[in-house]
């Protein structure tokens, strides 16, 4: 009698979302253990959250009311800040040979990111819970209903999926984790090119023309109208666009990236 050897199911026969479940539940496990990072993530938008509202605002606002202009610009860099750490996770699994053990698997090209994704949702969603909690103790008063706050939290939750998946191409195309980072670093200026600090028609002509037309800017407003029930005007439509735009391109662009990568083996 002929022993039959087990052999693992191919990717055509496995449930769906398995491979991916396997790669969420890793990269979480990961975050958990860097502890350091998930700190720095969410203590660095807090100081310059405390820095602007105690040193700038009173010069901003003086009525003591510029916490809440500034506070969605700052749950949207804490969002960056902690997305940022995506292309240095991907970059370093590249240059371990981590993705080159994968690239060998029958594996769906997008499982590999996946769990750097998933698990940097979950972390900047607590890291934003955390900013909001500061914000409230320290003076943040929005105006938002549950329907409002709901639709605030699934706005970022999409911006934050976007800009990851952004991060993870960017740490696939890099060749070391030192050159994501740096790459990383220069996405995270944009906030401070926009309204999240200061109003538009406070900035010089030239640079106003970059702060209206860019993609955080119609972001933060759209967070600012539900959070503080301002006009938002066709922010949220632009927000959108924008998002689905970045998100359709970051996850093309890793997908391909981690194909090409595979047939130069």
């Amino acid at each position: 009698m002929t022993a039959l050897t087990p052999t693992a199911p191919s990717a055509a026969h496995r449930l769906p979302g398995t491979e991916e479940a396997v790669f969420i539940g890793r990269s979480l496990r990961h975050s958990l253990r860097n502890v350091d990072a998930l700190l720095m993530a969410i203590m660095l938008p807090v100081m310059l959250m405390l820095l602007f509202v105690y040193v700038f605002g009173g010069a901003f606002d003086p009525s003591g009311g510029y916490v809440n202009y500034v506070v969605p610009g700052i749950i949207l860099l804490c969002a960056g800040f902690g997305a940022s750490s995506t292309a240095v996770d991907v970059a370093g699994d590249k240059t371990s040979g981590i993705m080159d053990r994968l690239r060998t698997l029958p594996i769906r090209s997008w499982a590999a990111v996946t769990g750097h994704v998933v698990a940097s949702l979950v972390r900047n969603l607590l890291a934003t819970a955390v900013v909001v909690g500061v914000a409230l103790a320290i003076g943040f008063r929005p105006s938002a209903g549950p329907g409002q706050w709901l639709l605030a939290i699934a706005l970022i939750a999409v911006y934050i999926l976007a800009i990851t998946y952004l991060f993870a191409a960017i740490g696939l195309v890099t060749g070391s984790p030192e050159a994501a980072n740096g790459y990383g670093f220069v996405l995270l200026f944009l906030p401070y090119l926009s309204t999240a600090f200061v109003g538009a028609d406070t900035l010089p002509t030239w640079l106003r023309g970059f702060a209206e037309h860019q993609p955080i800017t119609p972001v933060i407003e759209t967070v600012r109208a539900l959070l503080m029930g301002t006009s938002a005007g066709s922010a949220p439509v632009l927000a959108l666009a924008w998002l689905a735009g970045i998100l359709a391109v970051a996850v093309v662009w890793s997908v391909l990236s981690f194909r090409r990568q595979a047939g130069r083996r």
